[in-house]
């Protein structure tokens, strides 16, 4: 067991999402699909766990070099590594958004308040209830709310653990400028599946003009059976109204447009001297993409 290979480094890890989150949400991994394993370790042990996965048999579906990881390992927050026998996804997190998108949770705080429970008979650490609503909720708003189940996490989450700190959690939310995102989720899950939530968190989801407006665009696009994701521009407005703060929705649309990727490094090869050519390297590639069908709108 890939948890079992890490402790015995000396790393410490968080399965996050999949089998984890449907004995949180559900009481039964098994209620839950997934189709990969999220596992969460500190920054600085990410390398560590990266070669030890290689060394077991998985490869890794991003290659950089070594002087671009350092870039990698600032902008992104996941790496992705398949099986040699194609069975098994593995995606090691160091993160849960990547850096454009302006979310920085305390992470030595979620370290700290992270506890052991028995998963499959196996002891495994786990982030507190409140964290795990929240990091989710984000999680959600990242991709736009596109997958019902989603959504059936969070309600299955709240009614799994009846003694949720509503209060604290708002507080957390509101210092990271995280709470419409927060509201959005919750009353996703109210409103599709019946979560049972305080008057007081209810009264501020609807008070939220934003969250109503939100609300009702996920719905459509889940009963319409859109299979398509969101084109780049609707993902982008999605997360810029997601976010209440000013300063937030200024640094994602910064952040967007001046963090460089995988792609801007593959697309083009540059001497580790002139790496700052990745920069208009990568307005350019943007614009020849997405420029013709903006022009058409």
């Amino acid at each position: 067991m890939l948890l079992k290979l890490f402790e015995a480094h000396g790393i410490q890890a968080v399965p996050y999402k999949g089998p984890a989150l449907g004995a949180a949400a559900y009481g039964n991994l098994s209620l839950r699909q997934f189709r990969d394993l999220d596992i969460l370790v500190r920054k600085r042990d990410v390398l560590s766990a990266k070669d030890l996965l290689i060394a077991h048999g998985y490869r890794p579906s991003v290659h950089v070099t070594q002087a671009q990881e350092a870039a990698y390992l600032r902008s992104q927050y996941e790496y992705e590594f398949l099986r040699e026998d194609g069975k098994v996804v593995v995606e090691l997190h160091w993160g849960v958004t990547p850096r454009y998108f302006s979310f920085s949770p305390d992470f030595d705080r979620l370290w700290e308040r992270v506890t052991p429970v028995s998963l499959a008979g196996i002891m495994v650490w786990t982030f507190p209830p409140e964290d795990l609503l929240l990091l989710l909720c984000v999680h959600g708003a990242k991709h736009c709310w596109r997958r019902l189940e989603w959504i059936s996490s969070i309600a299955g989450l709240v009614e799994a653990h009846e003694k949720f700190d509503w209060e604290q959690l708002m507080v957390q939310a509101r210092a990271l400028g995280s709470k419409r995102m927060l509201l959005l989720g919750l009353a996703l899950a109210s409103d599709l599946l019946g979560a049972v939530l305080p008057a007081e968190v209810l009264q501020s989801a609807k008070a939220d003009r934003t969250v109503g407006a939100l609300k009702e665009l996920v719905r459509e696009r889940l009963f319409l059976e859109m299979t398509e994701r969101p084109g780049v521009f609707e993902t982008a407005l999605f997360h810029l109204k997601a976010r209440e703060r000013l300063q937030d929705r200024v640094r994602y649309f910064l952040r967007l447009a001046m963090t460089t990727t995988a792609r801007d490094w593959t697309a083009t090869q540059v001497p580790p001297l002139l790496s700052f050519l990745y920069y208009p390297i990568r307005a350019i590639r943007l614009t020849k993409k997405y420029g013709p069908s903006l022009l058409k709108r």
